[in-house]
């Protein structure tokens, strides 16, 4: 296998790549969304919205106009995804200049970020944790617990890897009061959005600090990773989903609302639901896709996954713990790396799920994967990352769920 390179192209550098030419498919961006010049697709009302019991079609243009079979097609694709993932599910991330933003180190290990719009400010303090040397080191975003989030800190530790933490609750608290978050000073029409959306403005607005700072802050940001567990594994997941500057996302036991398809997840008893997740986190008017109506979503949570694509996911399992839907993440994994496999790009994501550890505890069985999921796309080596473990859910009738 040939080394592969980082290519930081423009929006229309996925343009250029052939289906199966995986050297000339990007491994990141230069922008925090690409796809944000296409129109927003027709998003029909609840009422209006047809029923349909299997996983929607991750290539399936909105108007019925054919599918996003080539790379170069996935822009558009991915444009119509997050518009829905916003209008039914989160609300709409705030659009930002970058000039709203300005960075400062108070100390050799504070990031101090404020975001000034309509004339209010909001601030968030990073803690940045460089290793000695003159870098640039590759970094990770940990989200919850600071540090690479739950992740064995000695894989990041012994690779010179940098850390800055996102300090959620400066932005939204864990569980919203609506119209009273940090981010309403900024924004006070958009009371209607979940913490999903607001979480994953501000690492774009951390993003934004890290690149202010310029060289003397010894980071790369070419080889950027962002990762959580459990609600903020969800956390990473949105994130990465969201802003393409991010190389690669690592979503540990996101559960429900994370990687886990809704549909699945209904049909598996007492699991984090439409019905039963916390509402802080997505808009009040997702609750009319309760039970029988999750068949109403026009997309579900494999297509969030596949947000990521081009670029590299990981996502972690652990089935011990019944909440968390795994099942369903199983699903969605196998449905959304059919997109990463038609672009011939299939090792970019992988999915492990594992049990007989306690939850956010990644097992020592579980560390070459990340390790070599961390060695490739922050490294830039050349290693294998056919990660795709799952034993357990192996009498899963896929055949129910993926229909395209």
């Amino acid at each position: 296998m040939k080394a592969l390179h980082l290519f930081l192209l423009p929006a229309l550098a996925l343009g250029l790549a052939a289906c199966t030419a995986t050297e000339d498919t990007p491994l990141v961006f230069s922008q925090e969304n690409t796809a944000s010049g296409y129109a927003t697709p027709f998003l029909p009302a609840f009422a209006d919205l047809p029923v349909q019991e299997s996983l929607p079609d991750p290539f399936a243009y909105a108007d019925g106009s054919g599918r996003a079979l080539k790379a170069r097609d996935w822009e558009r694709r991915r444009a119509e995804i997050l518009a829905q993932l916003e209008y039914y599910e989160v609300g709409q991330k705030p659009r930002t200049p970058k000039d709203c933003v300005k960075a400062r180190m108070e100390d050799d290990t504070t990031l101090v970020v404020d975001v000034t719009v309509n004339g209010q400010t909001l601030t968030m303090h990073s803690v940045l944790k460089r290793p000695d040397g003159p870098g640039p080191f590759p970094v990770i975003i940990g989200c919850g617990f600071g540090g690479p989030g739950s992740l064995p800190r000695p894989i990041f530790e012994e690779r010179s890897i940098a850390m800055v933490s996102f300090p959620f609750w400066e932005v939204m608290s864990h569980t919203q009061t609506r119209g009273n978050e940090p981010i309403n000073r900024l924004y006070p029409e958009l009371t209607e959005i979940g913490a999903y959306s607001a979480w994953p403005w501000g690492v774009s607005r951390l993003i934004d600090a890290l690149e202010q700072l310029g060289p003397e802050s010894r980071l790369d940001l070419e080889h950027l990773a962002i990762s959580g567990c459990s609600f903020a594994g969800k956390m990473a997941l949105w994130s990465g989903a969201m802003d393409e500057r991010i190389a690669l996302t690592i979503a540990q036991e996101p559960g429900g609302g994370g990687a886990a398809a809704w549909r699945v997840s209904e049909t598996l008893g007492e699991v984090e639901t439409v019905a039963r997740t916390n509402y802080a986190w997505f808009k009040e008017s997702m609750r009319d896709f309760s039970e029988e109506n999750v068949a109403r979503f026009p997309m579900d949570h494999h297509e969030l996954c596949a947000l990521v694509a081009p670029r590299a996911l990981l996502v972690f399992g652990n089935p011990d713990y019944p909440w968390l839907a795994d099942r369903a993440g199983y699903v969605s994994c196998v449905a959304a790396r059919r997109v990463w496999e038609q672009y011939g790009i299939a090792d970019r994501m992988g999915y492990s799920f594992q049990d007989k550890h306690m939850h956010c505890a990644l097992p020592e069985e579980e560390w070459p994967e990340l390790e070599a999921f961390v060695d490739r796309f922050m490294l830039g080596k050349d290693v294998p990352t056919e990660v795709t473990t799952a034993p357990m859910f192996e009498d899963t009738d896929l055949t129910q769920w993926i229909k395209w």
